[in-house]
């Protein structure tokens, strides 16, 4: 089963194999979607009735779901030393660093949660997948050239993971280095490998705003690999180092 909706204003898909209720599937799969339609409403700061935009207003008390969110912000806040930030420049709240790979990770536990085994959700080019299409392969997931946006810089193959990436090719200068203020501009994309798309989607931001000392950096909080394409182009990885 195939299926894909527009949700925070970005194409998400997924690719459901081998279910053996389509029943289950198809409500499993609507919802996940329904998740991430809900976070969107909740999260977004473009619409001024959502609970980021009330809570930046006001100040109220946040739900259990934005108080994760938040200390999802702070934990990395705190570990990137201030490089990542859901407080922008002008100081009003922007949670966007966080939201997308939270929300799409908690949709992907929704449909492991209804016995799906093998999927592969793709969240704007931030992909969970699960198990393997065909036995002995796992997803290819392609990680695109900034340079080039009809082309890839290398494919990976995932199992039971998550990839993520953050650059400046598609949206400009949109991450920003909380030290400073100022736009992140040492790296064109940083794309980052982990085991849940929450610390990849956060990761790949933080390595984004910290530059080419996020790269390392990031292996040691949770990224598999770490891919980055410098201002010159040039390709730039990190392994995490295997358990002894």
């Amino acid at each position: 089963m195939r299926h894909l909706e527009l949700v925070m204003g970005i194409p998400m898909s997924v690719d459901v194999r081998g279910a053996l209720d389509e029943r289950v599937e198809r409500a499993a799969v609507q919802e996940a979607f329904a998740r991430m339609h809900a976070a969107d409403r909740r999260f977004s700061r473009f619409r001024p009735d959502s609970e980021v935009s009330r809570y930046d207003d006001d100040d109220t008390e946040p739900s259990p779901d934005l108080r994760e969110v938040l200390g999802i912000a702070a934990r990395f806040g705190d570990l990137s030393g201030g490089a990542f930030s859901v407080r922008r420049p002008d100081g009003s709240l922007d949670t966007d660093g966080v939201v997308k790979g939270w929300a799409a990770q908690r949709a992907a536990d929704t449909l492991t949660a209804a016995g799906l085994t093998t999927f592969c959700l793709n969240a704007g080019g931030d992909v969970v997948v699960r198990g393997e299409p065909e036995p002995g392969r796992g997803w290819n997931v392609g990680v695109r050239d900034p340079s080039d946006p009809q082309s890839f810089r290398t494919v990976l193959e995932v199992r039971d993971g998550a990839v993520a990436t953050s650059g400046t090719y598609e949206r400009g200068e949109h991450v920003w280095d909380g030290r400073t203020g100022q736009p992140a501009t040492d790296l064109r994309a940083a794309t980052v490998v982990a085991a849940d798309l929450t610390t990849a989607d956060v990761l790949a931001t933080c390595v984004l705003a910290l530059g080419r000392d996020g790269i390392a950096w990031a292996a040691e909080y949770g990224a598999v690999a770490v891919l980055a394409v410098d201002a010159d182009g040039e390709l730039l990885t990190a392994l995490q180092a295997a358990p002894a």
